[in-house]
């Protein structure tokens, strides 16, 4: 005879959401059906095993509040509106600072006002730094203070924050602001090359004290092993020709020097001139990246005919080659040899590498169209600021013209 069916209520805990669903009571037991991801039930009758597939039928859920997402502060999207800010350019730059009921924009927009920054500016600096809407008025008017030190005017900081609104708002630590301010400043670092970190390097000042120290007193060392007695003078060149030197790690400066002078067989003065000039801005770069990209540079150029002494000359007279990966290199020399400009013309003028491939195409076809030779004729104006270029291009046409004339 078959056996009677009763449903009993059961609890499926978290995974399920806490369902309360009817099942059979005198449920044997259940399995997984891993094939169509649905829970089959094997129910047992007096002549026969019957498998079913039961179906649920919710009675209550239980939701988890960490699972669901938190709620904007509509008063703050409000008065972003009001301002004139690009919301959604905040929301995916920040999104966190949306969920936050103490934020200070109406405080915020007074205070730089006072300063002198216009409303549209105010806008632009709260859409791509919306963490700027956290500080308080006093933290902000201290950190104003502070930057007052370094900065002339207050016209000049809002151009700054125009700029680079991260630089004055990252941090509201402004005691440890200060103390860097103070250490920078003892090791004969210039008003002007401190304001160069605050605009380029803003997170040098993020550092901790300790930190910047350990990076000075290790480029002091450096000089003094090198046989260079103006430790001072050393750190000031290479801070200001590569602002991120103090944001770098020792270990990665050290590693780069000593591959520098190993690989171009450098004596102590000449490493000396080469980090704190032209060398400078390469210290960043990791030291995988640095031997990949010069083996790449050598490997390109033998290919083409270059000696190894010519390939040396070529890279210590422009080291920032050295951040060409190898398409981006080979492509800037395919670009150049198609124009009929030789290797040696491009070894003698490696700063033509400077420039992207689609100002060089464009250079090369606006000289050409002037009736420079580029063949026979110095190719360093691909290289040359557009103001220069301008003025070249333009009496190169005008000549044109008056031979035409003629």
């Amino acid at each position: 005879m078959q056996s009677s069916l009763s449903l009993r209520q059961m609890s499926i805990p978290k995974g399920l959401g806490y369902l309360t669903i009817m099942a059979p009571r005198n449920l044997l037991y259940m399995r997984s059906n891993f094939l169509f991801g649905s829970r089959c039930w094997m129910i047992r009758f007096s002549a026969e095993i019957l498998f079913k597939s039961v179906s649920f039928r919710l009675f209550s859920m239980k939701c988890d509040n960490a699972d669901s997402e938190p709620l904007e502060n509509e008063e703050l999207l409000n008065n972003l509106l009001t301002m004139g800010v690009d919301v959604d350019m905040a929301r995916k730059r920040q999104p966190g600072v949306f969920n936050r009921t103490d934020t200070n924009e109406q405080n915020l927009k007074t205070f730089l006002l006072s300063k002198g920054a216009s409303k549209e500016v105010i806008a632009s600096i709260i859409s791509r730094y919306p963490r700027a809407m956290t500080r308080t008025p006093e933290s902000l008017s201290n950190r104003w203070d502070l930057w007052r030190r370094i900065v002339t005017s207050d016209l000049e900081i809002v151009a700054i924050l125009e700029r680079s609104p991260e630089s004055f708002f990252r941090s509201s630590n402004n005691l440890n602001l200060e103390k860097n301010i103070e250490f920078l400043y003892s090791v004969g670092l210039t008003r002007k090359c401190l304001c160069r970190l605050l605009t380029n390097a803003p997170r040098t000042f993020s550092n901790s004290l300790d930190l910047n120290k350990q990076m000075v007193e290790f480029l002091q060392g450096v000089c003094l092993s090198l046989g260079h007695n103006d430790p001072t003078g050393f750190v000031r060149k290479i801070i200001f020709k590569n602002p991120f030197i103090l944001i770098q790690s020792t270990k990665r400066v050290k590693t780069n020097i000593e591959f520098l002078q190993s690989a171009f067989n450098l004596n102590n003065e000449q490493v000396l001139v080469l980090i704190h000039g032209p060398g400078a801005k390469i210290l960043d770069l990791s030291s995988d990246c640095m031997r990949r990209n010069y083996t790449n540079i050598k490997e390109r150029l033998f290919s083409l005919g270059c000696t190894a002494e010519e390939i040396r000359k070529f890279v210590l007279s422009c080291p920032d080659v050295i951040f060409l990966g190898q398409k981006k290199f080979s492509d800037k020399i395919d670009c150049l040899i198609e124009e009929k400009i030789s290797i040696s013309q491009i070894i003698e003028n490696p700063q033509v590498l400077d420039s992207s491939i689609s100002t060089l195409k464009s250079r090369i076809k606006e000289l050409v169209n002037a009736g420079y030779n580029l063949s026979t004729s110095n190719i360093s104006l691909l290289s040359w600021s557009q103001k220069r270029y301008n003025a070249k291009l333009k009496k190169l046409n005008t000549g044109q013209n008056v031979v035409l004339g003629n």
